[in-house]
């Protein structure tokens, strides 16, 4: 064979070489392509529905994977990363995987800031591989429901203290009913009691009404210059009898619009407590003056005041700085209370300055009513 042909034969063997390992590559690579399996897509539509649904939603793939999250699902904080948490949420996503049940639990979550919050979950198959997770944040209503029951108990508590001591008054009166200044002296400390009851009893009526956040049916204009003369009234014979001067500078013709009753326990109270927290032959302001589109229904006093760690808490039902001392003087712990649901219910707010031995000074702030009184009235 010449030299020629050699060089023929071996071109066409490493052609059909090339040829062979070129196919061979190919089919490799299209045999390893078709193992890859694309990653699961959201039904059509899907998004459109949880995005009007109330709950958070989350779709999670088979590995684990965040593909969708409604915004209030990250801002609650179920998602982040692209990653499902807590672990329990995680957990209850695998379970559904496995068997296709649907499974809900009560999750509890602990942000990046802020206080805990409490989640309600619920876990469904959305297709074969997909798993969806619809969250309701139930943190109010874990509140409202712990401020419930905190209410139930101090309430009791509260109503036991009156009635304990009514019942042991009556068997001191029976037990002295041959002395007759016993019975007298017996009788009096129930009829203090019985008011002290009768006052709690009211003013846990007054604050129920007030939480319901409706508008009063006895809305209407009230002058300030009488609210204000009607609350110093209210506590005129405490005043005289501790010989406290309860001085008073109101800005004629100063309109508001509310419940006239509510404004008037909300006055009242402050003015009661100015009086009763003051020492004696001190000097309670009341003043009240318009301030831009708002009257202020200021009460200022020189008594004990209360201390910067309590300012927070003062407005708390049932909370008391001194308890001792609320307790002397018949305090319920619900005065202050009510001020703030009065000014939340009309529009308004409350506002406090207190310095422990420099006394106290609360603002009734509550928008002014401009409205020609008698068009109203008529």
């Amino acid at each position: 064979m010449d030299t020629s042909a050699g060089l023929l034969i071996a071109g066409v063997i490493g052609a059909a070489v090339g040829a062979l390992v070129t196919f061979l590559w190919r089919f490799s690579e299209t045999r390893q392509g078709a193992t890859v399996e694309p990653a699961p897509a959201v039904p059509a539509g899907a998004e459109a529905v949880l995005s009007v649904l109330s709950s958070s939603a989350v779709i999670v793939d088979p590995s684990d994977t965040v593909l969708q999250a409604s915004a209030p699902a990250v801002a609650m904080g179920i998602v982040r990363d692209d990653r499902l948490v807590p672990d329990e949420l995680m957990d209850l996503v695998r379970q559904v995987r496995r068997d296709g049940q649907v499974r809900e639990a009560e999750v509890s979550l602990q942000p990046r800031r802020g206080s805990v919050a409490h989640v309600h979950a619920r876990v469904a198959p959305l297709t074969s591989r997909l798993v969806v997770v619809l969250a309701e944040d139930r943190t109010q209503a874990h509140r409202v429901e712990a401020i419930r029951r905190d209410f139930v108990a101090n309430v009791s508590h509260e109503l036991k203290t009156p009635i304990g001591a009514l019942n042991l008054l009556a068997e001191a009166v029976a037990e002295a009913k041959d002395d007759p200044e016993a019975v007298v002296r017996f009788s009096g400390r129930m009829q203090t009691e019985s008011e002290r009851l009768t006052r709690l009893v009211q003013q846990i009526i007054d604050l129920s009404r007030l939480q319901n956040d409706t508008a009063s049916e006895e809305a209407g204009v009230v002058k300030v210059d009488e609210l204000v003369a009607e609350a110093c009234e209210h506590s005129a014979t405490e005043a005289e009898r501790k010989h406290i001067e309860v001085a008073t500078s109101v800005q004629p013709e100063l309109l508001v619009h509310g419940d006239r009753a509510q404004l008037h326990a909300a006055v009242s109270n402050l003015v009661e407590n100015a009086v009763t927290y003051s020492p004696e032959s001190s000097r309670v302001a009341v003043t009240a003056s318009l301030e831009g589109d708002d009257v202020h229904i200021t009460v200022a006093d020189h008594g004990i005041g209360i201390p910067g760690e309590d300012l927070d808490r003062i407005f708390e039902r049932f909370y008391r700085v001194d308890p001792a001392r609320a307790r002397s003087t018949g305090g319920t712990g619900l005065g202050l209370s009510i001020v703030k649901h009065v000014a939340a219910s009309s529009g308004g707010s409350v506002e406090v300055w207190s310095e422990p031995g420099e006394g106290s000074t609360f603002t009734l702030v509550l928008p002014s009513w401009t409205h020609d009184l008698d068009e109203e009235t008529s």
